[in-house]
Order: C-alpha cells, then sequence, then structure tokens
C-alpha cells in the first residue's frame, strides 16, 4: 500500500481507555499545528464508554452503566466499545484545503466508500449525522458516526463504524439526538468480517479520501 508520506498510519493492538487516547490526540494535534509533526491516522477500539459532544443534551443519556466523559468534538452522545472501530483522523487542512464542509463530506465519504466493499450500501442522509444503511428488517439505522473537532485548521476526533459491538450498550443514550432510527452493525447485517478486515478496506479506499480533501483547495462542491 503507498501512503503520502507525511501520514502516520497507526493501529492500536488493545483497547485504549478514553482520557489516554484524549490526551494523545490533542498532543498529537498540537504538535501538527505548532512544530509540523507528521499527520496520523489513529485506529482504535476503546473499552465500553459514552462520549459527549458540544451539543450533548444531557436529558439524552439514559444511563451511567459505563463512563461518560465529555469531548471537544461536535455532536451529541455516543457510545464506543469493543467490535467498534474508531478512527481519529489528525490532518493539516492548512495543507489540504480550508473547507470544514468539504472535509466532513470526505471523511463520511471514505467510511461509505469501506462499508461498500461490503456490500453495504451505506450513505448520508439528509438533515441527520452519521453514516445509514437498511438493517435486515429493511428499516434505516446507523451504522457509523462522525464527530470531528478543529483546532487552527488541525483536525481531531472522527468516525466510529460498528463491525461487531454489543448494540444493547446504545441503550444508554440517544445515539447523536436520533431516538427514531435503530442502530446496526455489520455483524448485525449477517455481515461476518473481522476488525482488520475492515481496516484493510480503510487502508484501500484511502487514496480517494485524500484525492476528496484535495478538492477543497478551490475545487470541492460537496453538491456533485
Amino acid at each position: 500500500m503507498s501512503f503520502d508520506p507525511n501520514i502516520d498510519w497507526d493501529i492500536a493492538n488493545r483497547p485504549i481507555p478514553y482520557p489516554d487516547a484524549l490526551s494523545q490526540m490533542e498532543a498529537r494535534q498540537g504538535a501538527i499545528r505548532d512544530s509540523g509533526a507528521k499527520e496520523q491516522v489513529w485506529l482504535l477500539e476503546h473499552p465500553p464508554l459514552y462520549t459527549g459532544g458540544t451539543s450533548a443534551d444531557p436529558a439524552e443519556l439514559l444511563s451511567r452503566e459505563f463512563p461518560v466523559y465529555e469531548t471537544g468534538r461536535g455532536g451529541r452522545y455516543t457510545y464506543h466499545g469493543p467490535g467498534q472501530r474508531v478512527g481519529y483522523v489528525m490532518l493539516d487542512l492548512n495543507q489540504r484545503g480550508k473547507d470544514v464542509r468539504c472535509y466532513v463530506h470526505a471523511l463520511e465519504g471514505w467510511v461509505i466508500a469501506a462499508l461498500a466493499r461490503f456490500d453495504v450500501a451505506a450513505r448520508r442522509a439528509e438533515g441527520r449525522v452519521g453514516i445509514w444503511c437498511d438493517n435486515r428488517d429493511g428499516q434505516e439505522a446507523k451504522i457509523g458516526a462522525i464527530g470531528v473537532r478543529i483546532r487552527r485548521w488541525v483536525t481531531a476526533h472522527g468516525f466510529a463504524v460498528n463491525i461487531n459491538p454489543d448494540l444493547s450498550h446504545f441503550a444508554g443514550i440517544v445515539p447523536c439526538g436520533i431516538s427514531e432510527y435503530p442502530v446496526t452493525s455489520l455483524s448485525d447485517l449477517g455481515i461476518t468480517a473481522a476488525m482488520g478486515d475492515f481496516d484493510a478496506a480503510l487502508t484501500e479506499t484511502f487514496p480517494d479520501f485524500l484525492s476528496a480533501l484535495a478538492k477543497a483547495a478551490g475545487l470541492c462542491n460537496v453538491d456533485q
């Protein structure tokens, strides 16, 4: 595989406690911004926990069965846990196009393209954040979450995609403030995939993600 030499690609081999991950991510974000450190894509899992974004409504936290962390990313409450691939993406948009909307659109497109490798017709949904698909009952369901934070045009946080987590753990929150739709996973869709299989799909589709970001330098049009 050929990646941009300025981007470190790291995969954690054990669940990372959220405070440790947040500290490392913010340190790397600062180093990219202040001293020209390499950009990074960090793939990991967390122990079971809930995080609240900048728009989190306390009424949407229904249980404290797992630790709850407030975070500076955009969005509301979400769940992280084993069987979910979390991707923290730390890129310098000073070099890749200063367009937040284009960045989020490209990030969504990357996840959608990776899921397509498993014949999942994932998509965006107008007026609803995240990545969506139809479950086995034909109902629209959420399979992935997106939440980012950008400081001086350097990105942090990123995406979370359900591979084979315990979906009952989502019952402790109103995921991303949306109660009308269920959550799903590759396993729930009847697709057997190891975490490494999804990582491979992410790496294979990564060049297209970078190409989409390149358009943000002045050519990006998210309506295309």
